[in-house]
């Protein structure tokens, strides 16, 4: 019996020599997943420090790009106001400006009928001028002629005068404007 316990033994070593392998190669197995567990686990916890971090960075900008939203719309509704106003006085302005050019060419057009009326006036003027010049000129050779009959007037007052001298001295009368002498 000694040899079957020996073999007995023998078989149960084996068994426990295979059982080993298996266990260790279970064990191994399991170690090596172990292992590859833990740097997923350390890769993943990196990869969630970096997520976590990019998430922090993230909702900052989201804050800073919800500021900056807010401001825009802030900033929207003021330049849209203003646009509005701008498009209020641009059509103020417009009307104005159309206004004004109706009143340039009333303007223009009371213009152009005063210089055709200025024109108008310096050719009657100068019509004026022209005939009083004539009116002059007639007036001075009547004058002339007025001087000149005078003149003559003068000379005929003076020889009449001398005529009708010698006519009262013929008739023995004393001269006219004398008075006769007494005799």
């Amino acid at each position: 019996m000694s040899r079957t316990l020996t073999w007995l033994n023998l078989a149960g070593v084996m068994a426990l020599a295979v059982l080993c392998v298996f266990q260790w190669r279970t064990n191994r197995a399991l170690n090596l997943d172990v292992n590859a567990l833990e740097k997923t686990s350390q890769l993943q916890a990196v990869k969630i420090g970096e997520q976590e971090k990019n998430i922090q960075g993230l909702s900052a900008d989201l804050e800073n790009f919800r500021t900056q939203l807010t401001r825009a719309q802030t900033e929207l509704r003021d330049t849209s106001a203003k646009l509005l106003a701008s498009e209020r006085d641009n059509a103020r302005l417009t009307a104005e400006r159309d206004q004004l050019k109706d009143n340039v060419e009333k303007w223009t057009a009371a213009v152009h009928l005063r210089d055709e009326r200025i024109a108008e006036a310096n050719d009657r003027i100068h019509e004026i001028g022209h005939r009083l010049k004539e009116g002059a000129e007639k007036f001075n050779q009547l004058a002339t002629r007025y001087n000149e009959i005078v003149k003559q007037m003068d000379e005929l007052t003076v020889k009449y005068n001398a005529l009708v001298n010698q006519l009262d001295a013929a008739r023995g009368n004393s001269p006219a404007g004398t008075k006769p002498k007494s005799s």
